[in-house]
């Protein structure tokens, strides 16, 4: 599979794993779960005709580690990121004292007044270091990293998981937790 169409399949499967399944027509189950075989098919209905084989070089090889196969590899979800209504059954954990969010220079201003929210996501996104953070927030333009005072966030009561691949997550960070903006 050429790195051109691995890519492509891969923001599709974000897409239909993380916020419209009903794209590919595939229904997720309560925890975001989907059968491998009908991913497949729905991915192959809108023209990502890929094999198992396929499915797993993307899984392995995508930079974020945004997709996880269940033990048995019969099934496969986004570990995190979705706008669909999913619970990953994650349990609480508590967070390093710092943790880290990537953004840009045009959302400080109401970062500043509100703090971080989820937007149309289930949780803000934190990453465990700069370099990840960073990555981030090169997305959208020049990064801009923020830290996160997580350990007195979660001191105070408020929840933390951490999904599969690494990236915590949490409700909202209001702005007295955020140490540089």
């Amino acid at each position: 599979m050429s790195h051109k169409s691995l890519y492509r399949t891969s923001r599709f499967l974000s897409l239909v794993l993380r916020h419209q399944p009903d794209r590919a027509g595939i229904r997720l189950n309560g925890e975001g779960w989907v059968a491998v075989d009908e991913l497949l098919k729905g991915l192959a209905a809108n023209g990502y005709v890929i094999s198992t084989d396929d499915l797993e070089q993307i899984v392995r090889e995508n930079d974020k580690k945004r997709f996880a196969f269940n033990d048995e590899r019969t099934m496969i979800r986004a570990s995190q990121g979705h706008s669909a209504e999913v619970d990953l059954g994650y349990t609480p954990a508590e967070p390093p004292e710092r943790l880290y969010h990537g953004t840009v220079e045009r959302f400080l201003p109401s970062i500043r007044q509100h703090g971080l929210k989820p937007q149309n996501r289930h949780h803000v996104h934190l990453s465990p270091d700069m370099e990840t953070a960073e990555k981030v927030g090169k997305r959208r333009g020049t990064p801009v990293i923020l830290t996160i005072r997580a350990g007195a966030m979660h001191t105070d009561n408020m929840i933390f998981f951490v999904s599969d691949n690494g990236v915590w997550l949490t409700e909202h960070v209001a702005p007295h937790y955020i140490a540089n903006i």
